[in-house]
């Protein structure tokens, strides 16, 4: 569960990044976060990894109050979620299989623990084939998936992706949040981040629009994709 109480980000440039947002996403959802550059998306995004605290108001994800958090108990907060990046953060010299399992590696899991979960969510985003393959050797849509697999290692609650279609053409865009939607079937709680407004329509579901940091938008609508089309 993702709530956030009457929450403003002042930045020191002046910049008002999130004005009075309050929000709540429920465990099990799958939300697009929609908007501008510049709308406030990715200071959403900090908030919800913890990497930003906000100027006032409370955050709370999966149990945790975010702003009262500190030290190792960031590092705690960080493993019950998974995050995948825009920029996939990816370890280009090792393997499909060695990137997902340095995530099990320092959460301190045991080696008979990876060698049964990295195949597993390695077959779940369709890449079991590929787990000895060089990560740089991949096509940007299957490092993304990668990325989304590494994300996934430590079975997390919630499931962040910023902008994961950015570099993907429509016919894989599609693929994509197909996937993501089969993930959040299976009980992970998604926020997709995008700016791909057509994307998000034909797919449907609950979307929350956000302009110069103010939510304006927040609702659930059917899309193109759930008529069959």
């Amino acid at each position: 569960m993702v709530e956030m109480k009457n929450v403003n980000v002042h930045y020191a440039s002046g910049v008002d990044a999130l004005v009075d947002v309050n929000l709540r996403i429920n465990d099990g959802e799958f939300v697009f976060i929609v908007g501008e550059s510049g709308a406030g998306k990715s200071t959403l995004m900090k908030l919800m990894m913890r990497e930003l605290a906000p100027s006032s108001g409370r955050v709370f994800v999966n149990g945790y109050n975010l702003s009262k958090l500190k030290g190792n108990k960031i590092a705690k907060f960080r493993r019950s979620i998974g995050v995948v990046f825009q920029e996939f953060r990816l370890i280009q010299d090792y393997t499909v299989y060695e990137n997902v399992a340095f995530v099990l590696r320092i959460a301190d899991k045991s080696n008979r623990y990876i060698r049964q979960r990295v195949p597993y969510v390695l077959n779940l985003v369709e890449l079991g084939q590929k787990a000895r393959s060089k990560t740089h050797d991949l096509s940007g849509g299957e490092q993304q998936r990668v990325a989304i697999a590494r994300a996934l290692a430590n079975d997390p609650g919630l499931l962040i992706v910023d902008e994961p279609t950015g570099n993907l053409d429509p016919r894989r865009s599609y693929e994509l949040v197909g996937l993501l939607k089969e993930i959040n079937l299976c009980g992970t709680t998604v926020v997709m981040i995008t700016h791909e407004h057509n994307l998000v329509q034909d797919f449907g579901g609950r979307i929350i629009n956000l302009e110069e940091g103010k939510i304006t938008f927040d609702q659930t609508i059917g899309g193109i994709t759930d008529e069959g089309e």
